[in-house]
């Protein structure tokens, strides 16, 4: 498979294609990027790796970053994991506060973000230097040192996270956030203020497509039992309710977030990433999804 030439050829047709799609505006520091950014990079799990236009450009990763926390927690705490969020979709916005009434405080997965939230909680309970520990986790993962959290991005979600606050304090009211509220939020912030580069997060995911095993060294990131669940629940989850129209139309596991990123993953074959600010009316980039779509056609490899 000519991965290179199919990447160029999509990519030239999804770039000169106009864009509907709009920044995410409620967290003011996003609104600085540039809003016509577009890269593409793919890494194969033998270490070859394809990137294209503004794939070396560090960007907020926002969700994407849930399943870096995720995979932290699932290998500290085990199966007990899914004691205290599900593993189904939810069918309602990312920041919705409607079902946590009816589950009891529950949330459906780990991607929207009470879930999230709620493993950052598990997190500062098993972590005595959470922080730290979470960064050393990304940063021995993506074999990269310079990764690190943004202040000024979870400044800017801490002072306008209102939707987040409330949503850590009404979990916390049915006993599924155990540490305060605002130690599980100032994680949470930070969480989802990494930046990273496309080629940077293709390459830090690999383990996902090598059975829970980093491909540079082949050491043990996750079980392949626990690399399969996440990977089944980033199929099911990982795009908030447009979950399933990603998984119809690209057929792939794979996680968004606002910041524009969309990162996919073949097992057994590759980790895949886009970024282009401009997200459709569900939050999920606009150009991202078109790409991703157009390139499982193009290479006829989905998981289906």
């Amino acid at each position: 498979m000519n991965y290179g030439l199919v990447i160029d050829t999509v990519f030239k047709q999804i770039l000169a294609e106009p864009s509907n799609g709009h920044v995410a505006s409620y967290i003011p520091e996003l609104l600085k990027v540039n809003p016509d950014c577009f890269g593409v990079a793919l890494t194969l799990i033998d270490n070859t790796s394809y990137s294209i236009g503004d794939a070396e450009i560090k960007f907020s990763i926002q969700s994407i970053a849930k399943v870096f926390s995720l995979a932290l927690g699932y290998k500290t705490l085990g199966d007990k994991i899914w004691e205290r969020v599900g593993v189904e979709p939810s069918g309602t916005a990312f920041n919705s506060l409607l079902q946590l009434e009816a589950d009891h405080g529950k949330p459906r997965n780990p991607f929207i973000n009470s879930g999230a939230l709620v493993i950052c909680d598990i997190l500062l309970s098993q972590i005595k230097d959470v922080k730290s520990e979470l960064l050393a986790f990304i940063r021995h993962i993506s074999d990269n040192q310079s990764i690190d959290y943004s202040p000024n991005i979870a400044l800017s979600e801490k002072l306008n996270g209102f939707r987040n606050i409330a949503l850590c304090n009404f979990i916390k009211s049915f006993h599924n956030i155990h540490n305060h509220p605002e130690d599980v939020l100032d994680l949470y912030f930070n969480l989802c203020s990494i930046e990273m580069t496309c080629s940077e997060l293709s390459k830090s995911f690999l383990f996902l497509a090598n059975d829970g095993k980093k491909t540079t060294d082949q050491s043990t990131i996750l079980t392949s039992s626990q690399t399969k669940r996440i990977n089944a629940v980033m199929q099911t989850c990982g795009f908030y309710d447009e979950s399933g129209e990603f998984t119809f139309k690209v057929g792939l596991p794979g996680k968004s977030g606002v910041g524009g990123g969309i990162l996919a993953i073949h097992p057994k074959l590759y980790s895949i990433v886009t970024w282009s600010p401009r997200l459709n009316e569900k939050g999920n980039s606009e150009k991202g999804m078109k790409f991703l779509e157009l390139f499982t056609t193009q290479t006829k490899y989905s998981i289906f």
